[in-house]
């Protein structure tokens, strides 16, 4: 091997790279990729600020050799949502009518008796007889229970013996004084001994008014031995039972009764409805009532407003209010509760549309009123008023017979068209049939190229 010739490894090994160089390649790699994230950026700018539609769209440069059948046959603003060369959209109408809308205050309510006593006996015995069964509807004075009457029987007897005696010496003292006043006369005796028979015969006759009293009161106690109904209506379930000892004092006597029929429901009124409610009140007006069940569904009975409380809740901002009802059905039962409507008026001849064809905006209310004829659409203004669940009356902006979009509205801007459910897409017919002429021309001219 000759000694000049090169070693292998120096064979193979690159030549050294001075520093210079490598600050060069560093450089050229940071514009590259500069340049690379200019052309990204750009790109996305493009991507994100085409025109709607994209390219080739309706009014783009060389769009126009596509047909009329193409995009650009939408012609401007095809794009647009809503717009006036847009699509025709598909929506729902209806009428404007005249009709009454009724003023309403909605509460819950509760059932109360208009009346409930307990039922306790007015002298003290054993309770001897129950004469009533519970549950049972009674009357006002109706016996219910009876206490042993015996010793009441015994009081009478001693006063009205006490009275008897009495209104005896009471008679032999008037008498001896008119003895005495014959005898004043002939002057056969003294001045003094009428005056005290006179006195006597006055204070005989206190006792004896005494003993009456005595003997009404042992009647009246004999009387109350028989316990009655103080008012009429249902009697509810026992609390004792024969041959106990009652009384006055008892705290839950022998059975409470609540008068059903009629009956209330207080309910409560938002103090800012209070000042209508207090107008309707002064105009001496009769405002119907309605108790409705918890689904609000079904109407349990109807009656009338009877009174407004004299101050209001602090803590909830309400005055309570009662209505009452006749509840022959005894559909309404104390404790209940109830949906209570009361209707404070009623707007007559008003213009009425469904509560979905009213439309909010930054400019406040308005509605899409339809062109029958062209089957477009236009922004109106208008001014909402008393609303029931599905209808809303309009004060200003709308006349009755007119077409306002009740589906559909979401997608429309004014002077859009739009189709009804039951129009027939147009040129529908027309353009079946150009299929069809065309499809019979190009088989005669495949026939013709055949022969």
């Amino acid at each position: 091997m000759d000694p000049n010739f090169p070693p292998k490894s120096a064979l193979t090994s690159p030549p050294p790279v001075s520093p210079q160089e490598k600050r060069r390649k560093r450089l050229i790699g940071a514009v590259i990729a500069v340049l690379a994230m200019i052309g990204l950026a750009v790109l996305a700018w493009r991507l994100t600020h085409q025109p709607a539609g994209g390219p080739g769209a309706a009014g783009a440069p060389g769009a126009a050799g596509r047909g009329a059948s193409g995009p650009a046959a939408a012609g401007p603003g095809a794009g647009g949502r809503g717009g006036r060369g847009a699509p025709a959209t598909t929506v729902g109408v209806a009428t404007a009518e005249q009709a009454d809308i009724p003023i309403h205050i909605d509460a819950l309510g509760t059932v109360v008796a208009a009346a409930t006593a307990t039922v306790r006996p007015q002298v003290s015995g054993v309770l001897q007889k129950i004469q009533f069964t519970e549950g049972q509807l009674v009357k006002a004075g109706q016996v219910l229970a009876t206490v042993d009457p015996r010793p009441f029987e015994m009081a009478l007897l001693q006063a009205r013996g006490q009275r008897q005696r009495d209104e005896a010496q009471l008679e032999s003292a008037r008498l001896t004084l008119s003895r005495f006043r014959t005898l004043l006369e002939q002057d056969s005796i003294a001045r003094q001994e009428v005056d005290t028979q006179a006195a006597l015969v006055k204070q005989l006759e206190g006792t004896v008014m005494t003993d009456r009293a005595a003997e009404g009161i042992a009647q009246l106690n004999l009387g109350y031995t028989q316990v009655r109904a103080p008012i009429a209506g249902r009697v509810g379930l026992r609390t004792v039972d024969i041959g106990n000892l009652v009384g006055g004092n008892d705290a839950n006597g022998i059975a409470v009764i609540t008068q059903l029929a009629p009956i209330d429901v207080e309910f409560a009124v938002p103090q800012d409805q209070v000042p209508a409610l207090q107008g309707r009140i002064a105009q001496d007006a009769k405002l119907p009532a309605t108790a409705l069940d918890r689904t609000r569904s079904d109407a349990l009975a109807t009656g009338s407003f009877i009174a407004l409380d004299n101050q209001v809740d602090v803590q909830t901002g309400t005055v309570r209010a009662k209505a009452r009802f006749a509840n022959t059905d005894n559909k309404l039962f104390p404790s209940q509760f109830v949906n209570l409507r009361l209707q404070l008026d009623v707007i007559e001849d008003a213009v009425v549309v469904p509560v979905t064809a009213l439309r909010h905006g930054a400019n406040g209310d308005f509605v899409y009123v339809l062109d029958a004829k062209e089957r477009t659409v236009s922004q109106r203004a208008v001014t909402r008023g008393q609303a029931t669940v599905d209808r809303v009356q309009i004060k200003t902006g709308l006349k009755v017979g007119e077409q306002v979009i009740t589906e559909g509205a979401d997608r429309l801007r004014d002077g859009a068209k739009v189709t009804l459910p039951g129009d027939r897409p147009a040129g529908a017919r027309g353009g079946q049939g150009g299929a069809g002429a065309g499809q019979g021309e190009g088989r005669r001219q495949r026939e013709g190229a055949q022969q």
